[in-house]
């Protein structure tokens, strides 16, 4: 079995990024690590018309999708955090966003999170070959993404560094802080947002951070904000989207976008992009 995941091979051919959005459907998944359980819900691609909640069980529309986890921070949930998660699912791309009732600080440092994502990818890409309507679905041959908010970034940044998972082609670590040296083992594209006034996650170990890895990589500062408050802002959630369609699809179009995503008199955007 390839380390990506059992599946087709592609030869590492990307296929080409959708130029439609798609309806979002969701399948709840339990899984575990040892004695570690949670429950993921898979959000990805669906047929219907775009708009509106994630549907349980929709049928998968055509396609092969890459795919892009997504990790909640503390006291929070996927269903949460839909407002990255929905539309990176309705861009095409498969969104495996585990759900951890017991998140803490000492899971996220000594590494169990990390590890719990890393089964939460293997899992993810195990679906392909499955009896399970997702099999076929999946593009495992173009690494995957993963991405988090706080306790969440954090744990996606460990995944970079600590404890790596070399499946990782793209990365985005909201408000976290440094989780350690970047692994030679990880080739990831990898882009930081972060308020300037977050005093839970400090902006200079972000910053740290970033200057540490090699390219390709970006910053969007957000001035003036805190540590969640432009989550859900239209910026954002464009950056990331467009991120993950140039790393994920060689999408050189959604490259060119980035700067206008996110540029505004409100934001700074810094990028090394090789």
């Amino acid at each position: 079995m390839s380390l990506l995941g059992a599946g087709p091979a592609h030869a590492g051919v990307r296929a080409p990024a959708p130029t439609r959005r798609f309806a979002v459907g969701v399948r709840p998944y339990t899984w575990s690590r040892g004695s570690r359980r949670w429950t993921t819900y898979v959000y990805y691609p669906a047929t219907g018309t775009p708009g509106g909640s994630p549907v349980t069980n929709a049928p998968v529309a055509q396609g092969v999708f890459p795919v892009c986890e997504f990790m909640h921070g503390f006291s929070s949930s996927p269903q949460k955090s839909l407002a990255i998660i929905r539309p990176l699912a309705e861009a095409g791309f498969v969104v495996p966003a585990p759900y951890f009732a017991n998140l803490s600080g000492q899971d996220v440092y000594n590494g169990n999170q990390s590890k719990d994502v890393s089964e939460v990818i293997t899992r993810t890409l195990a679906l392909n070959t499955a009896a399970d309507p997702l099999a076929g679905h999946l593009d495992t041959a173009v690494g995957v993404g993963v991405s988090g908010h706080s306790m969440g970034g954090m744990t996606t940044h460990g995944l970079l560094t600590a404890w790596p998972d070399a499946r990782i082609t793209a990365a985005v670590p909201m408000s976290c802080v440094d989780m350690g040296n970047p692994s030679p083992s990880v080739h990831a594209k990898v882009l930081f947002t972060h308020g300037d006034r977050d005093t839970t996650c400090p902006l200079s170990s972000a910053r740290q951070a970033y200057r540490e890895l090699p390219t390709p990589k970006a910053f969007l500062t957000f001035k003036g904000a805190g540590h969640s408050n432009y989550f859900g802002d239209s910026r954002t959630v464009a950056t990331i989207v467009d991120w993950m369609r140039f790393s994920l699809h060689g999408d050189t179009a959604a490259r060119d976008r980035l700067r206008t995503d996110a540029s505004s008199s409100t934001t700074t955007w810094e990028a090394a992009l090789g």
